[in-house]
Parts: C-alpha cells; sequence; structure tokens
C-alpha cells in the first residue's frame, strides 16, 4: 500500500513556524495583515475564505475581510481592491475566485499591487517565476512541492506528469519543478484531458500531479508501480469533495496523497508563509 502524502501534519508544523515569525514582527510594531475580497454568495468560496481566516487566527495574523453582493459592479470590486492597496495594515491581498459573471478577474487581479500578490499569480509574480528571481510563488505549485520534499519522494532527475494546465496550478507547477532548485530540477511533460492515450504517458512518471477537476481521472492502470501521485485537482460530487485520483492507485503507487488532507492543507500554509514574507519586506 502507498505512504500517504499527509499534508495536513506538514502545514501544521510550517504554521507553528509561521507563529513564531508573525510573533516578531508583531513585537516591532509590524502585526501581518491579511485582506481577503469575496464577491457573491457561492457557498464553496465562502467556506474557504472563512477557513482562510480561521488559519489566520490561528497563527496571530490579522485578517481584513470584504464582503460584496453578487450584485456588485466591476467598478465596486476594483474600489476595494484599490482601498486594501492604500491600506499600510494589509501586507496582501487575496480575491477569492471564481467571481460573479460580468466581472472581469483579469482586470480585478491586475489591481492588486504586485507586492501585495498573495496568490502569486500577477503577472509580475509569473513574469519573475519564469526568470527563477525571488517573489511570492503560486500557493498550491509551492505546497506540492514542499509535500514531496517533506515525504523524501525523488524529483530531481526524474520524470514529471502534470496533468493540466491551469493558471492556479499546473502551468506554474510546471515552471517550479523544472527548475534547478532543491527538490526540483525535473523533467516534467504537462498534458491535459484533450490528449488522446494519456495513460500511456502517466505509466513513463516517476511523479503524477493530477490537477484537471475530473473526479478519478488517474487510475490504477495508469500508474507504474512505485510511482508518487499527487492529487491536486477537485470536484465536488454532491457535498462530497472528490479527488482526481481514483481509490484504487492506492494499491500500486509508493505514495500519494490523501482525498482530504493531502494538498488542500499546503496551499492554505502557502498562502500564510506568503502573507508574512509580504510583511517581513515592508520597510
Amino acid at each position: 500500500m502507498a505512504e500517504l502524502l499527509d499534508g495536513e501534519r506538514l502545514a501544521g508544523r510550517i504554521k507553528m513556524e509561521l507563529a513564531d515569525r508573525v510573533a516578531r514582527l508583531a513585537a516591532i510594531g509590524r502585526p501581518v495583515g491579511l485582506g481577503t475580497v469575496l464577491v457573491g454568495d457561492d457557498g464553496p468560496s465562502a467556506k474557504y475564505v472563512a477557513m482562510k481566516h480561521a488559519d489566520c487566527e490561528a497563527i496571530g495574523i490579522h485578517s481584513y475581510q470584504e464582503e460584496l453582493p453578487a450584485s456588485a459592479t466591476q467598478a465596486d470590486v476594483e474600489a476595494v481592491i484599490d482601498r486594501l492597496n492604500a491600506d499600510d495594515n494589509v501586507h496582501s491581498i487575496l480575491v477569492q475566485l471564481p467571481l460573479p459573471a460580468g466581472i472581469n478577474e483579469e482586470q480585478v487581479l491586475l489591481r492588486i499591487r504586485p507586492e501585495k500578490d498573495v496568490d502569486g499569480l500577477h503577472p509580475t509574480n509569473l513574469g519573475r517565476l519564469v526568470m527563477g528571481t525571488p517573489g511570492p510563488l503560486p500557493c498550491t505549485p509551492a505546497g506540492i512541492v514542499e509535500l514531496l520534499a517533506a515525504h523524501s519522494v525523488p524529483v530531481e532527475g526524474r520524470h514529471v506528469v502534470i496533468i493540466g494546465r491551469g493558471l492556479t496550478i499546473g502551468r506554474p507547477l510546471s515552471l517550479l519543478l523544472a527548475m534547478k532548485r532543491p527538490g526540483c530540477n525535473a523533467a516534467v511533460t504537462v498534458v491535459h484531458t484533450g490528449v488522446d492515450d494519456m495513460g500511456a504517458l502517466t505509466r513513463t512518471a516517476d511523479v503524477i500531479v493530477a490537477a484537471a477537476g475530473v473526479a478519478g481521472l488517474v487510475t490504477r492502470d495508469m500508474v507504474t508501480p512505485g510511482a508518487a501521485v499527487v492529487g491536486a485537482g477537485t470536484s465536488w460530487s454532491g457535498t462530497k469533495l472528490m479527488s482526481d485520483v481514483a481509490e484504487d492507485v492506492t494499491e500500486v503507487a509508493g505514495w500519494v496523497t490523501p482525498r482530504i488532507g493531502g494538498v488542500g492543507p499546503m496551499t492554505r500554509a502557502m498562502l500564510l508563509r506568503n502573507a508574512v514574507l509580504a510583511a517581513e519586506k515592508v520597510q
């Protein structure tokens, strides 16, 4: 049976370390502040934002929550971003996606000052990732790299297949894992659900990261025995959160993320780390 890639436990250790850094900043009169923007009444989004505020409270970060109705206009949302940009108590900003129809997400994200971009998805910060220069890393890719390293999964010089090319996971993760840095330096192949015979490619992988948002997409016959399999994409079956990785993968994989408690806690931990880093950089 596969070893579980326990993101919950690792995230707990990271949050303990971050709490010490937050306390040190508070002691010099610089309490860390995170601003969140939630537009509309999407249930999963509201729940996710609430979890982030709970995470902040647990380690001493001050969170500032801005909630707008689904009827909010582009100008309404951008005005909130402008206010948070100008607030010296807010070191980083999170806009919860998706935004309601009629709101231009790209324009909203571009409105955030790059140094306050807690998700690491502003074009300036993605450009830093491409160039290999320091900047806030996208949270889920950074969390996946940390999760693999913490469980001693061999990545450097190995073949990683990423299923999914989205902006939040697949694309930045492929860049990060290909870089010559500890825990990365891999040969990376990016595929998607439109690729014929995806299994022919995944069976060549030492590490598979599924980030397509298709429940049970990766099955045991697609995995070489002993490979590491990370379920980074999720979807809903009624009220049940589903992984991109089928349960039978545990029978052949060397390492696998659990359906709950794998990548999700690491994403939230990396968001907290970016918030702390933003506060530490303030002069």
